[in-house]
């Protein structure tokens, strides 16, 4: 199975990024054998659309399913209407990502689960808000200030498997503190 995911750099030791429309770059995985390829995301400097742009990019590229920490409803409709799953919440690495969708950890979303425009907005046009002015600040900004959803746990069947959600939950939210708080202060040395 194709598997895509939303990744901050180009390998399989890459963070998922949280965004799917304007995500630095989607990294290709084979489940079974792992082997994997990189492209940078053509669509991350769209002035509008860079949701359903990324979406027909993932069609023509054959994927059966796409991670991503969020998705729009734009997009979702048109990977939905292709065929393609979709499964948002994802964090870590790429590769911890597909570990957890195929060990069942990150099931199938039903649904987009950002609102309408939400990665539109701040006028930025690149990342960090360090662009050069190339939109025209006029969405809503939800994404720049809005982090990825949780998604809602599989009802666990067994008191171990419960532990074992709740286990990974934790680890999950420790390591998101530690990079927002890594963020912060790289952003207090500038």
């Amino acid at each position: 199975m194709k598997i895509c995911v939303t990744a901050a750099e180009v390998d399989l030791n890459a963070p998922v990024d949280p965004r799917f429309g304007r995500c630095q770059y989607f990294v290709f995985v084979d489940s079974d054998t792992m082997a994997f390829e990189a492209m940078p995301n053509q669509a991350l400097a769209a002035p509008g659309g860079a949701g359903i742009q990324a979406a027909q990019a993932m069609v023509s590229k054959g994927v059966d399913v796409l991670i991503s920490g969020n998705i729009g409803p734009n997009a979702f409709q048109v990977l939905s209407a292709a065929g393609v799953k979709v499964a948002t919440g994802a964090y870590g690495t790429v590769k911890e990502a597909v570990e957890m969708y195929k060990s069942g950890k990150l099931s199938e979303t039903g649904a987009s689960s950002v609102a309408t425009y939400a990665g539109m907005g701040m006028g930025g046009g690149r990342v960090g808000g360090r662009g050069r002015g190339m939109g025209r600040g006029m969405g809503t900004g939800m994404q720049q200030s809005m982090p990825p959803q949780p998604q809602a746990p599989l009802t666990p069947r067994t008191k171990e498997e419960e532990l074992e959600q709740l286990t990974d939950l934790t680890k999950r939210l420790e390591k998101e503190l530690e990079d927002v708080k890594r963020r912060l202060e790289e952003l207090k040395r500038r």
